[in-house]
């Protein structure tokens, strides 16, 4: 493991990269998701085309996706492919990261088993080839962390390394000034990448300077001095991202409806209260990151191992305190309870995890071994719980469930009139997201629950064919526990936001069911009308992005 922990680090990228292509083959070629087709490729495709950082629907997210993108399409053409592989470098780089930060902090045998256990688990495996800004501040951040923790929370090991040789991937002692000097405007230049990339990146380096200014506070080193102003560089360029695009549009951060979600909206006590918990599961317990931390508590009854290199006291204290703010932050920011804002944080539980295993039990590869096994059956198995379909390989079967709806439309009735709501709406009207070879003139409903249903039925001349499909994703056994327990409050919340079965749709609105397909609680129905005249309809739906 010493040889590859040796290899320099553009040769190692490229072997992640392949390795996180090659396990992402059959996901390569999928037109776009959610997100993907609500902003952040639609956001993309106003630069490529109009040279503009700013979306059309205004909406405030910084550019930085946007640009490589754009510049990526001007390469190679708008592609796809182009965009997932693109996705997957920067998935390996942040996996690189990962590797040089444990390697840092432990050994080269340590930095595969974090980098494995990072790579399957089933929120950061999906998210790898997925066009979303997480993935793209995931990778800076975690290079940031690899240089502060490294330089910050280990300078007795940054000496140890430098003195080891040149293939150290820091290089040099900290008590070298202009090394010094290098990495503290590195952690800056990082960390503003990161928030440029998604503006809830700023948290990182708020939560780390926050401990650099306690920590002056305390012994008034320049050294902490220093780190404060580097962890506080990052929030100038936000800012400026801010002051340009409030001067572009008159809104700060973003059109109002979309600050209402992310913001404004949730600012409540029910609110909050109920996103802690979720935080909680999504940190602790989503996709069976229970496993390794149940483990690493099991180990606490050991005894410890002397040989074994483990993280130090201030490491630990660091990643709880980033590990808090997260937890905290997300609870009361961001309209959509989505794991994948957590992205950069799930790998430091995992290193915290192999840290303690390996100072306890020499058996600490069979525990990864294990770990990896249930972090690859999440991709495909599913708990009875709610969970967003991008969590695991549930967003493919979203995909496949949609893109088959819109084959059969396109084959079968190429000028339909189309009932339909977002995401579909979106896919069946802009060609350029993968889903049809030409625009489909749609008409639009919140979902398919019973209110929205009965509202279409008012308006029949507005559509002659209708895709419904989940909006509301429930794995089906939970669907069946909630249908059998009607009484009990998730059971009531469930009755009040279920998607109608598409045959209970075609009913109500005198149609008939003529293609379904169904993937494992993801399904898509096509219902056709009878009509004897011509229907009318606004052609452009409105698509607002809400993440």
């Amino acid at each position: 493991m010493q040889r590859i922990a040796n290899l320099p680090n553009w040769l190692l990228f490229l072997l992640l990269f392949a390795a996180v292509a090659l396990s992402h083959l059959t996901l390569l070629h999928l037109p776009y998701f959610w997100d993907e087709g609500g902003y952040y490729i639609p956001a993309a495709l106003d630069f490529y085309h109009r040279w503009t950082l700013i979306p059309q629907f205004t909406n405030a997210h910084p550019p930085l996706p946007n640009v490589t993108l754009g510049l990526l399409w001007h390469v190679t053409g708008y592609h796809i492919l182009a965009t997932r592989l693109c996705v997957s470098a920067f998935a390996a780089a942040a996996l690189l990261a990962v590797f040089r930060l444990t390697q840092n902090l432990l050994t080269p045998t340590a930095a595969a088993a974090v980098t494995l256990l990072t790579a399957v688990y089933p929120i950061w495996f999906a998210q790898s080839t997925l066009a979303h800004a997480d993935i793209f501040a995931a990778a800076f951040t975690l290079w940031a962390f690899t240089i502060y923790l490294s330089q910050s929370c280990h300078p007795e090991r940054s000496a140890q390394r430098a003195a080891e040789g040149p293939a150290t991937p820091l290089g040099s002692t900290p008590a070298n000034k202009a090394f010094s000097r290098n990495s503290l405007l590195t952690v800056g230049l990082l960390f503003s990448l990161a928030a440029l990339s998604k503006e809830t990146a700023i948290l990182e380096p708020a939560t780390l300077a926050a401990i650099e200014l306690v920590l002056l506070l305390r012994t008034r080193s320049r050294a902490h001095l220093r780190w404060l102003l580097a962890l506080s560089f990052p929030l100038l360029p936000l800012l400026a991202w801010y002051a340009y695009h409030h001067h572009q549009t008159g809104f700060t951060f973003g059109n109002p409806e979309y600050l209402r979600y992310n913001a404004t909206a949730n600012l409540s006590a029910t609110h909050i209260v109920t996103a802690l918990r979720y935080r909680f599961l999504h940190l602790f317990w989503q996709r069976n990151i229970w496993l390794p931390i149940v483990f690493a508590l099991a180990c606490f009854f050991l005894p410890r191992r002397r040989a074994e290199r483990a993280l130090t006291t201030t490491t630990l204290r660091t990643i709880g305190i980033l590990v808090l703010a997260n937890w905290i932050a997300f609870s009361v920011l961001g309209g959509a309870l989505l794991t994948r804002y957590l992205l950069p944080i799930y790998p430091l539980i995992l290193l915290v995890c192999v840290s303690l295993w390996r100072e306890r039990t020499q058996h600490w590869p069979t525990l990864t071994a294990i770990t990896a096994a249930a972090f690859v059956s999440a991709l495909w198995i599913n708990p009875p719980t709610s969970f967003a379909p991008e969590d695991n390989l549930t967003y493919r079967d979203m995909i496949v469930v949609h893109q088959h709806a819109a084959e059969y439309i396109t084959q079968h009735y190429p000028d339909a009139h189309v009932l339909t709501a977002w995401p579909m709406a979106a896919e069946l009207f802009r060609p350029d997201l993968g889903y049809v070879p030409k625009q489909i003139k749609v008409a639009s409903v919140e979902n398919f629950t019973l209110p929205e249903v009965l509202k279409a039925a008012q308006t029949p001349g507005n559509f002659d064919t209708a895709v419904v499909f989940t909006t509301h994703y429930v794995s089906p056994a939970l669907a069946h526990y909630l249908l059998q327990h009607p009484s009990s409050p998730r059971g009531r919340e469930f009755a009040k936001e279920r998607d109608l079965t598409p045959d209970e749709i075609a009913r109500i609105l005198h149609g008939t069911k003529v293609w379904q397909e169904e993937r494992d609680g993801e399904w898509a129905a096509v219902i056709r009308f009878n009509r004897t005249y011509e229907a009318t309809l606004n052609p452009a739906p409105k698509i607002i992005a809400t993440r």
